[in-house]
């Protein structure tokens, strides 16, 4: 009799975490569009539902009825008023220890010892914010900290997974129930889905975590979490960031070496390797619009949603409203490694990736050819705008703005997708520019890939021999990625070494590829920064030109290493410092500090 009463317990814990409710379709100018119909106080609502949650939510539906379905075979028809069940998702005890049991392999990111430390210390009044975007290691984090908890410390936790069915009323109810059975450490999972949460975020800090409570609150919709420190939780919250994952611990951590492998595939913890099995986000161009779609865009706009009412759209609200603003942001995306500028975005989509391999080809020493000079740029360009779902200005119906474009950027730098790293001229030092940098290289890559396959489809390029057609895509790809590979290196060796000043530095004739200036020493570093894995003299001649090394010194202190970073093994040749671009970035120190704990 027991066991049955415990059976039935369970099933109506089970059935009280699933959404009620029913999907229901409509199509619009040609578009469907989903919505989950609810009854609340005899009244019918609708609450729209992405696309891409449209199938996890339909199973949760058919389980309920399942498990209602369970429940009368049982002869239980209804919740027993003395059974107090949760309202929405949450495991303790065994449930929660199986919860976190399949990452018990898994090795651990450096943030991890953070999150511990917040974990061990005595409560004081703030909650930890773990931040980032979409597969980027928050839940297994939350998983790894939940299988270190003592016995007597895993009694008093619990794990709350948040729905967007959910309210923080609902929310509220649920942790004054764990509160008053003793619960002490709470983990709360997809908080920013509440679509309330930016205005009364000040709850968990000021009700909860006042009282004792250690609360982790995760989310994908880190934008959100950005207004709600603003607006809620000021200094009551402590951020950290899991967005940027640095090659080390892609190495480290996922189990799979090689700069060539992080430049495809980096930028989310979701490869197959030694150490994780899951497929890379950046895989093929489908997996990586899906991410832009729903990591970035609908980020963006869910988190502009909720703050302020969806009063804070600013000049993006006729994009939001026309429905192109994820088009708009997937074409900032694209382009950001580039000249980030109005110029570029408000004329019809063109592919800077083509114009630097096309030169170098022209220019072989060995075999020079201009094939990308006689192929068909307007058609090839029509096919990679077409891959990359960029409207064309004609198929716009709200023109890309100044305001547009600024307001993006701002959200994509909040969101930790891009950083900037300045490039300085020597011919005039306060005339900064600024490279921008994807921090998730996989992203950039995969987009660049469908220039390729563009490419394929141009009929003189096609007319090539086999191996002409090989030699031209290798060296078109092998471009890309000295790019990116020159981005990489500048963006984390700015993170490790906050303190220093790193940038290019342009001359009238050729460049320093990037200077790392320590105004506390009062001395620089110069560096040449080439994909390949052959050394040859030409990679260092301006690091040894006494000229640009004289004007160097003279702005920037003593040089005190000159150094090329590349992809075969470290030596000496002379006084230039030949050094794995593998080896450099994986003994980085820490790249950067997140707000002290």
């Amino acid at each position: 009799m027991a066991d049955e009463r415990a059976k039935r317990e369970e099933l109506i814990r089970q059935i009280a975490s699933l959404p009620t409710g029913s999907l229901t379709k409509k199509t619009v100018k040609g578009r469907e569009y989903w919505y989950l119909r609810v009854k609340e106080n005899g009244k019918r609502r609708e609450v729209y539902v992405p696309r891409d949650e449209v199938e996890s939510l339909r199973e949760q539906l058919a389980l309920r009825k399942r498990l209602e379905q369970e429940l009368v075979k049982g002869g239980q028809r209804e919740v027993p008023p003395h059974v107090e069940a949760f309202e929405g998702s949450v495991l303790v005890g065994d449930e929660l220890r199986e919860f976190a049991a399949p990452v018990a392999s898994f090795k651990k990111r450096a943030l991890y010892g953070k999150l511990r430390a917040f974990l061990e210390r005595e409560p004081r009044d703030k909650v930890l914010v773990l931040c980032g975007l979409r597969r980027t290691g928050k839940t297994t984090l939350v998983r790894q900290a939940i299988l270190d908890l003592s016995s007597d410390e895993l009694a008093r936790a619990a794990f709350m997974q948040v729905t967007p069915f959910d309210t923080l009323a609902q929310v509220n109810r649920d942790l004054r129930k764990l509160a008053e059975r003793g619960y002490r450490t709470v983990f709360v999972n997809e908080v920013t889905l509440l679509s309330d949460f930016v205005e009364g975020a000040a709850l968990f800090s000021d009700v909860f975590a006042t009282r004792g409570m250690r609360l982790v609150l995760s989310g994908t919709d880190s934008l959100g979490f950005v207004f709600a420190e603003s607006e809620q939780l000021y200094d009551r919250c402590a951020l950290l960031r899991t967005t940027f994952i640095p090659y080390r611990e892609f190495e480290g951590v996922l189990g799979v070496e090689g700069v060539d492998e992080y430049l495809r595939y980096g930028g989310t913890m979701s490869l197959g390797g030694r150490n994780y099995n899951e497929q890379s986000t950046f895989a093929s161009k489908g997996s990586t619009d899906e991410y832009i779609d729903s990591a970035i865009a609908r980020n963006i706009q869910h988190s502009l949603k909720c703050y302020q009412d969806g009063g804070h759209f600013r000049s993006l609200q006729e994009l939001y409203d026309s429905d192109e603003l994820t088009s708009a942001i997937n074409r900032v995306v694209e382009d950001v490694n580039h000249r980030f500028t109005l110029d570029v975005l408000s004329r019809d989509f063109k592919s800077h990736d083509l114009a630097l391999p096309a030169r170098n080809l022209r220019q072989d020493r060995k075999e020079p050819t201009d094939i990308l000079d006689r192929v068909d740029i307007e058609a090839i360009t029509r096919r990679l705008r077409d891959l990359l779902e960029i409207r064309d200005a004609t198929e716009r119906s709200v023109e890309l703005s100044e305001g547009h474009v600024a307001e993006i950027r701002e959200y994509l730098a909040l969101l930790d997708l891009v950083a900037g790293v300045s490039v300085v001229s020597m011919e005039n030092l306060n005339d900064r520019r600024f490279r921008t940098i994807i921090s998730q290289p996989g992203l950039r890559y995969a987009q660049a890939e469908a220039l390729v396959e563009s490419l394929l489809a141009d009929d003189e390029f096609s007319d090539l021999s086999l191996v002409e057609r090989n030699r031209v895509l290798e060296r078109i790809r092998s471009e890309i990625m000295g790019r990116m590979m020159e981005d990489l290196v500048l963006l984390e060796t700015a993170l490790a070494f906050p303190r220093k000043q790193i940038f290019v530095l342009q001359f009238p004739v050729g460049e320093f590829d990037m200077v790392a200036f320590d105004p506390d020493a009062a001395h620089c570093e110069i560096y040449e920064i080439k994909h390949s894995a052959k050394a040859s003299p030409q990679q260092y001649r301006f690091l040894v030109e006494d000229g640009k090394c004289a004007q160097t010194e003279h702005r920037f202190g003593p040089i005190v290493a000159k150094r090329v970073l590349y992809r075969g093994k470290s030596f000496n040749e002379g006084e230039v410092e030949y050094v794995n671009v593998e080896e450099y970035l994986r003994n980085l120190p820490g790249a950067g500090e997140d707000r002290a704990l």
